[in-house]
């Protein structure tokens, strides 16, 4: 099936989406500074550069969009129906990045915590009150 747009009107919309400092995770940055964490956001020295990261508690926290990190049985994450291949390959790196860096920090001792777009846009206060909890158990 042909793309109903462009390639240039594509490749425009596909270059206005942040990796960085999205609405939600400005949301969910903003809840935990409100209940008293102090964190440090896109460490560059950690693997993956995770989204949150919180020393005090060994902590690191990616926000993940379920369309561009494949988030299982979630409905945003549907595939693109032109240039399939293209994506499903990019779709993979993605998803195989993501869990090189997950083992990579586990094995240097972090605590990862992965949080999904749709988590956070359909059930914020469940999400977070599920955060918190992995955030002061021992």
């Amino acid at each position: 099936m042909a793309d109903s747009l462009s390639p240039e009107k594509r490749s425009w919309n596909m270059s206005r989406i942040k990796n960085k400092d999205t609405s939600i995770e400005i949301k969910v940055r903003r809840f935990l500074y409100s209940k008293g964490f102090r964190y440090r956001i896109n460490v560059k020295n950690l693997p993956g550069k995770p989204d949150i990261v919180l020393r005090k508690y060994k902590t690191v926290i990616f926000i993940n969009g379920c369309f561009w990190h494949r988030h299982e049985n979630c409905k945003d994450a549907t595939t693109p129906k032109s240039r399939t291949d293209f994506w499903l390959e990019k779709f993979n790196k993605n998803v195989e990045n993501d869990k090189k860096h997950t083992n990579m920090l586990i094995s240097d001792g972090w605590n990862v915590i992965i949080l999904w777009q749709c988590e956070i846009e359909k059930n914020f206060e469940a999400t977070m009150s599920r955060l918190l909890l992995e955030l002061t158990r021992d």
